[in-house]
């Protein structure tokens, strides 16, 4: 579990698996980006109010691979600092395969 906030009233944590589905369901809102095996390709680290999130996708055949990945990038940031309140350090995304 990864404290998000601690308070007189108590803490709010969050699990790996939930803060993986987080990351995994910004991702795959863009077009042609699928998270390549949900369970082992996804890395989430917090510490304190600070993100860092490594990614490794499968992307449709014809995508301009720079600009999809630049765009999971900017959503999975985006996820986490609204639904986190976390600043995200990176974002890193590794292309492994590509699909029809």
């Amino acid at each position: 579990m990864t404290e998000l906030l601690r308070t007189d009233d108590g803490a709010v944590s969050i699990s790996a698996a939930a803060l993986s589905r987080l990351a995994v369901q910004a991702a795959e809102q863009v077009d042609g980006a699928r998270v390549r095996r949900r369970r082992r390709s996804v890395r989430v680290q917090v510490d304190a109010d600070r993100a860092r999130v490594s990614l490794e996708l499968t992307v449709r055949h014809g995508a301009v691979m720079p600009e999809l990945a630049r765009s999971v990038q900017e959503r999975v940031a985006e996820a986490l600092r609204t639904m986190l309140e976390v600043e995200v350090d990176g974002v890193e995304v590794s292309v492994e395969e590509v699909h029809d």
